[in-house]
């Protein structure tokens, strides 16, 4: 196979330490060799590789989109487990600038997940894979709080179920749960314990039960202020929500659905102000009919699409967005009122640091992965590269 350099030149590259103007970026076997300025120099370490020069002029230069919560695209579904599905729905978001992904299943059935756990695995051991793992969001929920959930799955936690799932796999890097379950605390450390992450969603909970998750060792919140109570009396008496109480816990990491639908821009900006970028994520949580040209609905047929967002056709609930990861990017900078750098990091940075994988992903540094990015002044997206292969020129 032919061997070849990638060298970047004279677009804005954001980097750690901020912005570089004519930055350079030198990609060598799907890695980051160097980032610098207009004046590195490759001519020592080219070892017999042919250099391809693309020029970012005018555009900026930033790590690609990490995707933590995310059921479809391309009109198939992840629920549907075979590789295929997950291949053509994983293809169609890389094209909207996601170069990483934890493929989602909402509630499911115990041999739907171990399917989807097998086909993981299998995408996971292939050389330059954008899946990072599987994320599991329920089947352990409320079910008052099921929104787009499938009931017929919804169940509290059951240890002969979830232990020998994560116990037997290294696929599996989250999972979601209602913490005023009973069986909580037991769900939260074994997950810990484990390495899976613990997350808080589709909940009822108030403080003293976003407090017992937090000793049980959940650390992250499944997208933000949906499916979840805010502020609310009951009688005459007031009572925090589980987003009142997550906001109590600093170092407890969010999610939000940056679509401008699910949650209006300004409290998109609200989450970003008080959680901050360090502990805030943006995720689509897009369906099968996100990234695809076609009229095909949702996976599931109870759940339609109207006014540029999926909807349980009875419109009692938002199910899942149509978005993609550069709409969600373009979302908090032109809507919310977020600076592209903040957007930018809560895209790529944020996620990578939630999962353990900043060593290697989240940004553009020497010896990380080759996951870049290009948008130009209207946040439109230009250019993906994934672990050093062009995906969109």
């Amino acid at each position: 196979m032919e061997k070849k350099i990638t060298k970047i030149i004279g677009g804005r590259v954001f980097t750690p330490q901020g912005w570089v103007k004519d930055g350079t970026i030198v990609v060598k076997d799907g890695k980051i060799a160097e980032v610098g300025s207009a004046n590195v120099d490759i001519a020592s370490g080219t070892d017999g590789h042919i250099v391809e020069t693309i020029d970012a002029q005018g555009l900026y230069v930033v790590p690609g989109g990490i995707e933590l919560h995310i059921h479809g695209g391309g009109n198939r579904d992840f629920m549907e487990g075979t590789e295929d599905a997950f291949r053509t729905a994983i293809d169609a978001h890389m094209k909207h600038g996601t170069t990483s992904i934890y493929p989602t299943l909402s509630s499911s059935s115990v041999p739907m997940i171990k399917e989807a756990l097998a086909t993981c695995e299998k995408l996971m051991a292939e050389e330059g894979s954008p899946v990072l793992g599987l994320h599991l969001e329920g089947p352990y929920f409320n079910p008052k709080k099921a929104g787009a959930q499938m009931p017929e799955y919804i169940t509290p936690p059951i240890p002969s179920d979830y232990e020998p799932i994560i116990s037997g796999t290294h696929a599996l890097k989250r999972w979601d749960e209602a913490p005023e379950l009973p069986g909580t605390t037991e769900f939260g450390r074994y997950c810990t314990d484990h390495g899976v992450l613990a997350a808080i969603g589709h909940t009822n909970a108030e403080y003293v039960d976003v407090k017992r998750a937090w000793d049980a060792g959940f650390r992250h919140v499944t997208h933000f202020y949906n499916a979840m109570p805010g502020f609310h009396n009951v009688r005459e008496f007031k009572h925090e929500g589980t987003v009142e109480s997550v906001y109590t816990f600093p170092e407890m990491s969010v999610e939000m659905i940056a679509d401008g639908i699910h949650v209006p821009p300004t409290i998109l900006r609200m989450i970003w102000m008080v959680k901050g970028v360090e502990h805030t994520a943006l995720i689509t949580d897009a369906l099968a009919c996100s990234a695809s040209n076609s009229d095909k609905g949702a996976f599931d047929p109870r759940v339609i699409l109207e006014d540029g967002v999926c909807k349980l056709a009875d419109r009692s609930a938002l199910a899942g967005s149509i978005a993609t990861m550069d709409r969600l990017i373009r979302t908090c900078v032109q809507m919310a009122d977020i600076p592209l750098e903040d957007a930018i990091r809560m895209s790529s940075e944020t996620p990578a640091r939630i999962m353990g994988e900043l060593g290697r992903k989240g940004t553009l540094e020497k010896g990380k992965d080759a996951d870049i990015c290009f948008y130009d002044q209207d946040v439109q997206l230009h250019f993906v590269m994934q672990q050093g292969k062009v995906i969109v020129e």
